[in-house]
């Protein structure tokens, strides 16, 4: 039985023809209605301190899909490798659809349910946006997010920011649409934000709640950094909590994971998740505290642009 199968090269050819930020936020509205489900990821460390794989798994039953993410971070003697797969199933038949490397589709979910959280999230007359981090998930979050408010301002800064080539600062320029600038220090980049987004690898809080002026929502995204967290764990108590799916990610975070050992929070404070966002369930911020989205990437993501690009590959 032949099954097709998509190498990193022909996710890159397929890409722009595919509306990531519509499937990802269709997926979500169908995990809110039952119509999908989203178990916890499963890690599974190899013998000998040699690494680990995270399958990321998720059912999507009106689309007539399952599948599984595997993702390998396998240590060498030099260094370390990291890959990702995605195995598309058919609900219907329970053959294989699809085999994909998923290496840019992680970086595109990623993003996408980032840019879902914020168009359900943000102050409708958010204006300033704020990045913190350079890397591929930065550039990713401002082209999805740079459409869904009128942005008077996107500030961008990280520790490297000055080793960007002048190639690289021209794609975020040309990401943010005009409205894009590097700030010189984080303080600056951070002063009056709306919307700040957490693109960082850190293990460790990039920002704290004194860095913060007024009640902007704050995005913050996983990386394979061991403990890694992007804001100080004490300031969960004090904030409108919400995440991508809170089944699977309120006691696996790690900042929610410190908050719950040291800072007397519980996972009953997630206010909310995007499926029930999407579907209407659950109460938007009041912004009269700070607004926290945490996402650790859902295999439901996985499954919902595999099979996007899957249909376009396939004309349908």
């Amino acid at each position: 039985m032949a099954v097709l199968t998509m190498t990193e090269d022909d996710v890159l050819q397929v890409l722009p023809k595919v509306d990531v930020f519509s499937t990802v936020e269709s997926m979500f509205g169908a995990l809110g209605r039952g119509e999908a489900l989203q178990p916890k990821q499963v890690q599974t460390l190899f013998p000998g301190d040699k690494g680990d794989f995270i399958n990321y798994t998720g059912v999507w039953m009106s689309a007539g899909v399952y599948g599984v993410k595997t993702s390998p971070f396998i240590i060498q003697e030099k260094g370390y490798t990291v890959t990702a797969w995605t195995l598309l199933m058919s609900t219907e038949t329970g053959k294989p659809l699809l085999l994909v490397d998923s290496s840019r589709l992680t970086l595109e979910r990623t993003a996408a349910t980032t840019a879902v959280a914020v168009k359900y999230l943000a102050k409708a007359d958010a204006k300033r946006l704020a990045v913190i981090g350079t890397g591929p998930q930065a550039l990713a979050h401002i082209r999805y997010v740079s459409g869904l408010r009128k942005w008077e301002s996107i500030r961008v800064w990280s520790l490297n920011a000055h080793e960007l080539s002048e190639e690289r600062r021209e794609q975020f320029l040309k990401a943010g649409n005009g409205a894009l600038e590097f700030a010189d220090s984080k303080e600056k980049a951070l002063e009056a934000a709306d919307v700040i987004l957490l693109c960082t690898s850190a293990a460790c809080p990039v920002v704290s709640a004194k860095d913060i002026e007024g009640a902007p929502l704050i995005t913050s995204i996983s990386t394979n950094a061991p403990g890694a967290h992007e804001i100080d764990p004490a300031m969960l108590a004090s904030m409108d909590v919400y995440c991508d799916c809170t089944e699977a990610t309120a006691t696996v975070a790690d900042e929610m994971k410190l908050a719950i050992k040291d800072h007397s929070w519980k996972p009953e404070d997630v206010k909310g998740d995007l499926g029930a966002l999407v579907s209407g369930k659950c109460e938007k911020p009041a912004y009269d505290k700070l607004v926290f989205f945490r996402s650790i990437g859902q295999g439901l993501e996985d499954v919902a642009v595999a099979l996007a690009v899957y249909k376009e590959m396939k004309g349908e």
